[in-house]
């Protein structure tokens, strides 16, 4: 975990996940970005294409993490 903080401010991080992931589901992602400790810059919020929610993004200080609706483990 110590590569975040070398990094944070550095380089625009990105992190995703599938919301039906079975193998490394959204809750457990979120639980291992909250540990960073960071704060919260803009909370969950939908993000959309033509008017249909495709998931959710929060942007911590350092971070943004997007769930992509309906996309399990092979998300990328």
């Amino acid at each position: 975990m110590w590569i975040y903080q070398v990094l944070k401010n550095k380089y625009n991080l990105m992190f995703f996940s599938g919301d039906t992931d079975g193998a490394v589901s959204t809750w457990g992602s979120r639980q291992w970005i909250e540990s960073l400790g960071w704060d919260i810059k803009q909370d969950y919020r939908p993000w959309k294409t033509s008017d249909q929610v495709d998931g959710y993004v929060v942007r911590y200080d350092g971070l943004d993490f997007y769930t992509i609706h309906g996309v399990g483990h092979m998300a990328p």
